[in-house]
């Protein structure tokens, strides 16, 4: 499989002022295989240590940042004597090992002339129990599960993504059905790294659901191993209530809907838990369409979202009779599988921030506000080919140096205040 998230590897090895990379993301998105592939083919040789499975290396770090100490250690459980430049460094689940996050300013002050990347799933809790952080000296990069475009590149459909890359309308457009018979198969699948392999080497629908549910009860198991013990109620509460969320007309998050009579003081440090894992993504109203959008946001209110599509299905036991045959996934749900899609494949562009818009009377809402670079683009998502856009076009007219975007079903189109894309022609860019 190819993750595009390489490219962004790549451009960090170039960079003379590389500094100890961090890759974040939610358990099982591909971390350490990234790494381990990427390290693979741009490096001599590659270290790697995981401290979670690796005990005796925990304490590494308690005594003393010794450089020349720790790759001594590196070395005596690797097998692999670190050289600068022509080794890849890899710390796995980091956040294991006490002070872990700490030495990385060590590397970057100290001997920025080894290559060393991090990672962990659960580096966001570990930083905010108090975990000392090496503010401005580390590099990021967010892993997320794979895009629709990857899936397809997964499946060996380079024809139709050659399509989809000269942006060929007429042609994309014959070949119709067998984007939307993938991207069916994509709702079901997800993006998930070790589901989709199966399904490529299977193409066994009821292994797919295994593995998914399987993840879904690795999570359950970090609630309880991980949270605080007070926590893990409202966090089950919070995860369970995401789809009966997202299946309203209304997406906005409903602490009601929880349980009758629940408050945003009870839950929010649930949701930031869930937020911090990588397992929710948490898209905030703004009040103006303005750059920039941050200036902008409304704290208070939110919309919550699963970390993947498949995982999403799994949650609600969605059959694949209703996933894949004809349109059901689209026409029913209140558009929650389609909206979900929509913002995994906005999310991972790291150039980009997404928002949603709705009025203070609560009679208009936009499903996204995207900004990406310097751009602002207003979004509805149709799950099918409603060509009616009313709260789009009521919030171009009051923004007309705005374009607005709308994806559905339909064919491609270009209107002076309006573009219509398929839905299966994301990731959107604004070439």
């Amino acid at each position: 499989m190819r993750r595009e998230a390489l490219k962004l590897l790549e451009n960090w090895k170039r960079r003379e002022d590389r500094k100890p990379l961090i890759i974040t993301g939610a358990r099982q998105v591909g971390k350490t295989w990234l790494m381990k592939e990427f390290g693979a083919a741009n490096y001599k040789q590659v270290a790697y240590v995981n401290f979670e499975s690796n005990r005796q290396m925990r304490s590494l770090f308690e005594t003393d940042f010794s450089i020349d100490r720790i790759l001594l250690a590196v070395e005596a459980v690797t097998g692999v004597k670190p050289q600068a430049e022509d080794t890849l460094i890899i710390f796995d689940e980091i956040q294991e090992a006490p002070k872990g996050l700490t030495v990385l300013k060590y590397f970057c002050e100290n001997a920025p002339q080894y290559h060393l990347m991090a990672a962990g799933s659960l580096l966001g809790i570990a930083l905010h129990q108090g975990t000392s952080f090496p503010v401005g000296k580390v590099d990021f990069i967010d892993m997320y599960p794979m895009t629709f475009r990857e899936f397809l590149q997964a499946l060996g459909e380079d024809k139709l993504l050659k399509l989809l890359d000269n942006r060929d309308w007429q042609l994309i457009s014959m070949f119709k059905e067998q984007f939307i018979n993938l991207l069916r198969q994509y709702y079901y699948v997800g993006g998930m790294p070790e589901v989709v392999l199966s399904y490529v080497n299977e193409r066994d629908l009821g292994r797919v659901r295994e593995l998914q549910k399987a993840i879904l009860n690795a999570y359950e198991q970090d609630f309880s191993k991980h949270a605080p013990a007070s926590e893990v109620p409202r966090i089950r509460m919070v995860w369970n209530s995401i789809p009966s969320q997202l299946a309203k007309e209304n997406k906005k998050f409903i602490y009601g809907l929880i349980r009758e009579g629940a408050r945003a003081r009870e839950f929010e440090q649930a949701i930031s838990w869930l937020v911090d894992c990588g397992l929710i993504y948490k898209i905030h109203r703004i009040r103006k369409a303005v750059l920039p959008l941050k200036i902008y946001e409304d704290l208070s209110v939110f919309k919550l979202y699963m970390v993947d599509c498949g995982l999403l299905g799994a949650l609600v036991e969605a059959p694949a009779a209703v996933m894949l045959i004809e349109n059901k996934v689209f026409s029913e749900f209140k558009g929650m599988f389609t909206e979900q899609y929509v913002l995994q494949q906005l999310i991972v562009n790291p150039e980009s921030s997404v928002y949603y818009w709705s009025s203070e009377r609560s009679d208009g809402e936009l499903d996204f506000v995207f900004q990406l670079n310097d751009k602002i683009w207003p979004i509805e998502v149709k799950a099918e080919e409603n060509l009616h856009a009313k709260s789009l076009r009521s919030f171009v007219s009051r923004h007309p140096e705005l374009r607005g975007v709308r994806f559905s079903m339909s064919d491609y189109r270009e209107e002076t205040w309006m573009i219509n894309i398929p839905l299966y022609a994301l990731p959107f860019t604004s070439k």
